[in-house]
């Protein structure tokens, strides 16, 4: 936990810098809560309660980037604690020490732990449901209480990402190796199906929601290696665990369903709606955790046993060791602006320079207008002139635009026009009707005097030609 922390601590606010999805959690989470929840009703429901834990931290302890990421900071500390905790139980110290701290130095670990978004939440969530249901297959059935907490965990899990109920199919993966008494499955089979109840009509009321996931891509080929890989991976820890045993709990017996089941059910639900982003199931990286402490431990018993084993202490150290050093340029790149998309806040910085009062704006594709929404400030004295309603009038994220034909009028009405749009030249014309006539106006009445490129956005002065082009 205390690495875990401080690593997470280590760069946190990544220069001064905060990409596009960060953007959506801090300006949704700035909104009234009546206005919150409206949008909710249209868009983001998936997200829904970690906007609530957010809009209450930022009431309580105003907007920062320090506040947005610190929730993700504490629950990747709470998931490799778990990952720990469950590793020394099935397996001794060695296991758990050098499990949850390769769950920590894990690059997609460091990556979310400095995230404002849900997915080290959920990962705490299923780790301390996993911790649970290690402690009733040891202990016995176990008090009402702890099959309370479990479905709790699961519960909460779901709610900050439905997609984490496949911890449940894992759950029961881990149950039908250990074959635990009767009593143990009625408890969990009540708990999971309480969890589940919960879960489903947020699922179901998402699904009405499914265009925000409309842009990612279907399932190749290629985005299955990596996977394969971390299934690879898994499998050999697997074959190393000491503690693995047929119908015996072990480390391989709840690391591996962990991983895999996750990791394989994203996949199969990517086949009929593409949703095959890694961050969706970065809570399977518990399983991988565990799975490489059991590694570990494994190799230091052999030394152990071998005539170096003097050397066999410090294996757990020099492995760690090692793997940091490996993965310091990962560390490092972690903690740049480089390491999102694009910078909302660089964007922001480059308008306040070229702004003049009187001066309009226009955004390309209308989503990039979430850099005037985290910082309006910047915009002062600026028109934002192709919106019709704002994001808390319109229950959106950006807010509605007028008809092509008034962002025309609009335009030409205008002498000075920033546009804020993505880095680089686009490889296509824009997919909206609005969005074309915002660029067939520039080209044709407009002229480009400024432009300016910083961190995965793009800012471009543009004045009024004395004719049509």
């Amino acid at each position: 936990m205390v690495w875990t922390v401080a690593t997470g601590l280590w760069g946190l606010d990544r220069e001064d810098s905060l990409w596009r999805d960060e953007a959506a959690t801090w300006q949704v989470a700035r909104r009234s809560t009546g206005d919150l929840l409206r949008m909710l009703e249209h868009v983001d429901v998936v997200h829904g309660l970690y906007y609530l834990l957010m809009h209450g931290l930022f009431a309580v302890f105003g907007p920062g980037l320090t506040v947005l990421r610190l929730p993700s900071v504490l629950a990747a500390a709470v998931a490799a604690a778990c990952v720990a905790a469950v590793g020394h139980r099935l397996g001794g110290a060695r296991t758990g020490l050098c499990g949850g701290m390769a769950f920590a130095v894990l690059p997609a670990a460091q990556f979310y732990a400095q995230e404002g978004r849900p997915y080290a939440l959920v990962a705490a969530g299923t780790g301390i449901a996993t911790l649970l249901l290690v402690t009733a297959l040891r202990d016995g059935p176990g008090r009402p209480a702890l099959w309370a907490g479990y479905g709790a965990a699961v519960l909460v899990g779901g709610l900050l990402n439905w997609l984490s109920l496949m911890v449940l199919a894992a759950h029961l993966a881990t149950l039908l190796r250990v074959r635990p008494e009767g009593a143990l499955w009625a408890r969990w089979a009540g708990a999971a199906g309480a969890a589940t109840a919960g879960v489903l009509p947020l699922a179901v009321y998402s699904g009405g929601q499914s265009d925000q996931v409309s842009w990612i891509p279907p399932l190749t080929p290629h985005m299955m290696i990596g996977p394969a890989v971390l299934l690879a991976i898994g499998a050999l820890g697997a074959l190393l665990d000491r503690s693995s045993r047929a119908g015996r709990l072990s480390v391989a017996a709840v690391g591996l369903p962990l991983l895999a089941v996750p990791q394989l059910g994203l996949i199969a639900v990517s086949l009929v709606q593409p949703l095959f982003l890694d961050r969706y199931v970065l809570f399977s990286l518990l399983g991988l955790g565990l799975l490489a402490g059991a590694s570990v431990d494994a190799v230091a018993e052999r030394v152990a046993r071998s005539r170096f084993r003097r050397a066999a202490a410090a294996v757990p150290y020099v492995v760690t060791g090692l793997a940091i050093v490996a993965l310091l340029p990962q560390f490092l790149a972690k903690r740049s602006p480089a390491s999102r998309v694009d910078d909302v806040l660089a964007a922001a910085g480059e308008v306040r320079t070229l702004a003049r009062p009187g001066d309009a704006v226009l955004f390309v594709p209308s989503a990039r207008r979430d850099t005037r929404l985290v910082t309006p400030g910047a915009f002062a004295g600026v028109d934002d002139i192709a919106l019709a309603s704002s994001p808390e009038e319109s229950a959106t994220l950006k807010g509605e635009e007028a008809d092509p034909e008034r962002i025309r009028a609009a335009m030409l009405a205008r002498p000075r026009i920033l546009l804020v749009t993505d880095a680089g030249r686009p490889a296509r014309p824009p997919s909206s009707a609005r969005d074309r006539m915002k660029t067939t106006v520039l080209a044709r009445y407009f002229v480009p005097v400024e432009d300016r490129e910083l961190r995965g956005r793009r800012v471009i002065l543009y004045e009024r030609r004395t004719g049509p082009r």
